[in-house]
């Protein structure tokens, strides 16, 4: 059955989809991604179906597209709530009746593949307001799979945590550890960027933790303490002003450790350097 995957960016909608394919019967042939975002409105017709030779300027040759390539295993459709109106019909018959017209053909071919979408809009809003096909809505969603937000599932941030900070461990014999204090700083964090938010701390805290051993501290300095500050509104939109609070803040979130305030930044100790040599010109 074709499956609907609901749920907020940064849940893992695709490493649900690529689940549900290795548990498949399907699971021996090709896995086909299609990262709607990715592909030019103009073209998502060709790259799904493929084209006939001079379909259009610049088709110099035949080209299949990725339901071809996707023949006998899955085609795993994100971000399908942003597929143009003008090639919804076509899919829904790919769907109805397994059958594909390259753009530029006259013939249609047949396929055999199984769909797995996500998306994070609400599609049955999206079918009131005119932008998606009620018909190809219940094509897609026979079976509704939602991956909950992280918020709403906090007792998974510790073995998350934890498995970001041995992965990014591997070959090291000295490897990080976090503090049960810090996994319960975690956990009172919103996380609106959801599970990649938190792979993004835990890449964070490992490369600039003052030790092995991560501890709350840690996690309200690097990690909380930059979540308020993407909270607040820029105080001005001068770049120059702007380059000074950064370098200031991390400057004082360290002590005044200008090594552990670069590597914060981003930038070469001696960019550092010459950065807070001009302040105090100024």
């Amino acid at each position: 059955a074709a499956v609907l995957i609901q749920g907020e960016n940064g849940t893992g909608k695709e490493l649900v989809a690529r689940a549900i394919h290795a548990a498949s019967p399907r699971a021996a042939k090709a896995l086909v991604v299609v990262h709607r975002g990715a592909i030019p409105d103009g073209l998502v017709e060709s790259e799904l179906f493929g084209h006939a030779r001079g379909a259009f300027t610049g088709a110099h040759r035949k080209r299949a597209g990725l339901f071809e390539a996707a023949e006998g295993g899955t085609l795993f459709l994100d971000e399908v709530g942003e597929l143009p109106p003008t090639v919804q019909p076509a899919l829904l018959r790919a769907l109805q009746f397994g059958e594909i017209r390259p753009v530029g053909s006259e013939r249609t071919r047949r396929v055999d593949v199984r769909i797995l979408s996500a998306t994070h809009r609400d599609l049955e809003h999206e079918i009131e307001e005119g932008r998606f096909r009620e018909d190809l809505f219940y094509r897609l969603s026979p079976i509704i799979l939602r991956v909950p937000a992280l918020r709403e599932r906090r007792e998974d941030i510790p073995l998350l945590a934890r498995t970001f900070l041995e992965r990014d461990s591997v070959g090291d014999t000295d490897g990080h550890e976090l503090a049960p204090e810090a996994t319960a700083v975690l956990q009172g964090l919103d996380w609106p960027g959801n599970v990649r938010e938190l792979e993004n701390a835990i890449v964070r805290l490992r490369t600039l933790a003052r030790g092995k051993r991560i501890d709350a501290e840690d996690v309200h300095s690097l990690v909380a303490s930059q979540r308020k500050l993407q909270d607040k509104p820029l105080p001005t939109l001068c770049l120059d002003d702007l380059e000074r609070l950064a370098v200031l803040a991390a400057m004082k979130r360290h002590g005044g450790d200008k090594p552990a305030a670069a590597a914060e930044l981003g930038i070469a100790l001696k960019t550092l350097y010459n950065k807070l040599a001009r302040y105090r010109a100024d």
